[in-house]
């Protein structure tokens, strides 16, 4: 079914999480520098790169071979890594849950999307637990039925498409490309819609500001979605 088929004009709207959907309280960064220790002897040069957009595998890798690792001890100790890293971001956000809170505007925008018959995925570099670890715990998971993952591909350019299928599995609706958002706070969330002719609406919740999202070339940017109505009225403009 495609949305000329039905005669109807059905939103898919694709989230980034970290900055975007969650603030997580240094969860994530934690649990990656303790697994890294555990399994490869080093978090690398953690404390000096920025994760902000970044897949997770894409960190993982920038930091091991910044430590001198070469590819294939990396990729030796990958499976063993997410398996400590899922393990020990459930002991982080134990002890942080208080502090883990959905970015300011986010539960009343996905029930206005809701309230529309919109569709809500994913698109983050997490990888799965670690998205279903950082929503759960400010009780959003439930909300996106599928996604596309840091497990999925490290390239985060490569996601889009991936949940534009999922999407399509789930829903059974080939979505046009001026119906397909991607939400997110960086610059990298942007180049990965680009990438996919997807529409973004960027905003400055995380380390970038309106400014900086503009000249990366967002289709929209806001300082929060705090303002369900005016979110709902830019998508419904598309």
């Amino acid at each position: 079914m495609t949305d000329s088929a039905n005669g109807a004009h059905p939103m898919l709207v694709l989230f980034d999480i970290d900055g975007t959907l969650v603030h997580s309280a240094g969860v994530g960064r934690a649990a990656i520098t303790s697994a890294m220790i555990a399994v490869y002897g080093t978090p690398g040069p953690i404390d000096e790169l920025p994760f902000d957009g970044m897949t997770d595998p894409q960190i993982v890798r920038t930091l091991l071979r910044a430590a001198g690792l070469d590819d294939d001890e990396i990729r030796a100790g990958l499976d063993r890594l997410w398996v400590e890293y899922a393990a020990r971001l459930g002991d982080e956000i134990a002890d942080r849950r208080a502090r883990m809170r959905p970015a300011p505007g986010v539960p009343e925008l996905l029930d206005a999307l809701e309230e529309t018959g919109a569709t809500l995925g994913l698109v983050t570099g997490n990888i799965e637990a670690g998205a279903e670890g950082k929503l759960s715990a400010v009780g959003l998971w439930r909300r996106f039925p599928f996604g596309a993952f840091g497990c999925d591909d490290a390239d985060r350019n490569a996601l889009p498409p991936i949940a534009l299928e999922r999407a399509f599995r789930h829903t059974g609706r080939r979505y046009a490309s001026r119906r397909a958002w991607v939400v997110g706070d960086t610059p990298h969330d942007i180049a990965c819609a680009q990438a996919s002719q997807l529409p973004v609406l960027a905003v400055a919740t995380g380390r970038f500001s309106v400014d900086d999202l503009r000249r990366a070339g967002a289709d929209e940017a806001l300082s929060s979605l705090r303002d369900t109505g005016r979110v709902m009225s830019l998508f419904a403009c598309a």
